[in-house]
């Protein structure tokens, strides 16, 4: 492996690592915005109580991931400048204000309201504690925004102009608002959605097998059940407005998406199959005539462009025919779990012993679907790394292989290293939950034992 391939595994095992935090973050603190509301809807009543708990727990989850998701961010943003110095030079008046306003006005504002959230339970009033977690919940989104739209961009540039080989921004509104973003940030918003749900209920349902459950465990299974069950089928919509967009733009990505190999009208659906490159067809294919057509244009007889319309500009199929696979299969176990689930909850009001378990194997589910998710969309760019635009092998540094994968591989044991442990560490949290104690110490005075000190 060339410098080329060995750089691009190292950026895709770095944001793979990182981009499992912030997907979890972005829904989990208007979870917790929500497990506030509700607290403070019913304060005084025992109720109360239960929703203080699920709160207490579920944020110290949420800084937990919030710390890996920092840690693991900035070791990403280095390779922008180590690995791949083309990009910022080419790009960088452009990438690089999107990345500084992502700090200024989401991650400040996260950092600056969490120790709030975090420390402030009762040293603040109920409410600015209340406006804390908002405001929390409001930079995790912003964060979102702002990365989605450079991410966006990548994938379909717009509002700018090529002077001296640089690229300029001639107008930030299509820079920020580019033809992909709009429904790439609400996949994401739903992808972390349900990311978040199924955590939250897959640890749940933990402590409800091992007998470590409390009162707030039954209500925030009960609210990520709902919210999953509620946003997978928001997402099929999505999805199908994201493909019709992606089908229009990156033509490439989608005939590599469906193994499509010759430009034909009514193309038929590839459910299974082997893609062979080298032969260019899809081996041992089991397909549906023309249900290809039908999904990605709506129209039974559209013609589907193939990957011989882009003999040297085409992602590399098996990667992306895959991934995108493996992310639908996943979405549509999330379906048939989340509804079986939801359905029982309102019928019985509580889940069975199996339920449980399903839900506990599930806990990582979200992480599954955003990896293959992500690996489409990232993959199905190539050979561009600004589309159309600037090709990855014209941005890499010039190092020596060897330099690159002794890198990679201290990356790669840190990150396992590093994994391991936040799993252990959530596995210990379900299974010890503490419960709420007073954030503010007892003053000098009042902890003094009676008589004075000895």
């Amino acid at each position: 492996m060339d410098t080329l391939v060995l750089s691009r595994i190292q950026f895709a095992a770095n944001i793979s690592f990182h981009i499992l935090f912030p997907t979890i973050n972005i829904a989990l603190c208007w979870f917790l915005l929500y497990f506030r509301l509700r607290h403070s809807a019913v304060k005084g009543t025992p109720a109360a109580q239960a929703w203080e708990e699920a709160y207490y727990l579920w944020t110290k989850i949420f800084a937990l991931t919030f710390a890996l998701g920092v840690v693991s961010g900035i070791t990403m943003s280095f390779q922008f400048g180590t690995n791949w110095p083309g990009y910022m030079e080419k790009a960088g008046n452009i990438a690089g204000p999107l990345l500084g306003y992502e700090v200024l006005t989401a991650f400040f504002l996260e950092a600056t309201f969490l120790g709030i959230m975090l420390f402030g339970r009762d040293r603040v009033s109920d409410r600015v504690h209340l406006v804390a977690t908002m405001m929390v919940a409001a930079g995790t989104t912003l964060s979102a925004f702002w990365i989605l739209s450079l991410n966006s961009w990548m994938q379909t540039p717009a509002g700018f102009e090529i002077i001296d080989g640089k690229l300029h921004a001639t107008s930030w509104l299509e820079v920020i608002f580019n033809p992909s973003f709009p429904y790439r940030l609400v996949h994401k918003f739903l992808a972390s959605t349900l990311t978040a749900a199924f955590l939250i209920a897959g640890l749940s349902a933990w402590q409800i097998l091992r007998n470590t459950a409390n009162q707030g465990t039954h209500r925030a299974l009960r609210c990520a059940v709902i919210a999953a069950a509620i946003a997978i089928p928001l997402q099929i919509v999505a999805g199908d407005f994201h493909g019709l967009n992606t089908l229009q733009h990156q033509p490439a990505k989608i005939a590599a998406i469906e193994g499509i190999w010759h430009t034909e009208k009514g193309a038929p659906l590839t459910l299974f199959g082997w893609p062979n490159e080298k032969e260019r067809r899809t081996d041992y294919a089991v397909q549906v005539p023309k249900l290809a057509s039908l999904i990605l244009a709506h129209d039974i007889d559209a013609q589907i462009k193939g990957l011989d319309e882009f003999p040297d500009a085409h992602p590399p199929v098996a990667p992306v025919f895959w991934s995108f696979r493996v992310m639908v299969g996943m979405g549509v176990a999330m379906l048939l779990a989340s509804w079986w689930c939801a359905w029982t909850l309102w019928r019985k009001g509580s889940l069975s012993p199996r339920q449980l378990r399903l839900l506990a194997g599930m806990t990582f589910s979200g992480w599954v679907a955003t990896l293959a998710g992500w690996f489409v969309t990232e993959i199905g760019r190539q050979p561009f790394l600004v589309y159309g635009v600037l090709r990855t092998a014209d941005l890499v540094a010039d190092h020596r292989p060897g330099m690159v994968l002794s890198t990679l591989v201290a990356y790669l044991v840190v990150y396992v290293l590093l994994l391991a442990a936040y799993v252990l560490v959530l596995m210990y949290m379900s299974q010890h939950p503490a419960k709420p104690t007073p954030d503010a110490p007892q003053s000098p005075k009042a902890a003094m034992p009676i008589g004075g000190p000895a």
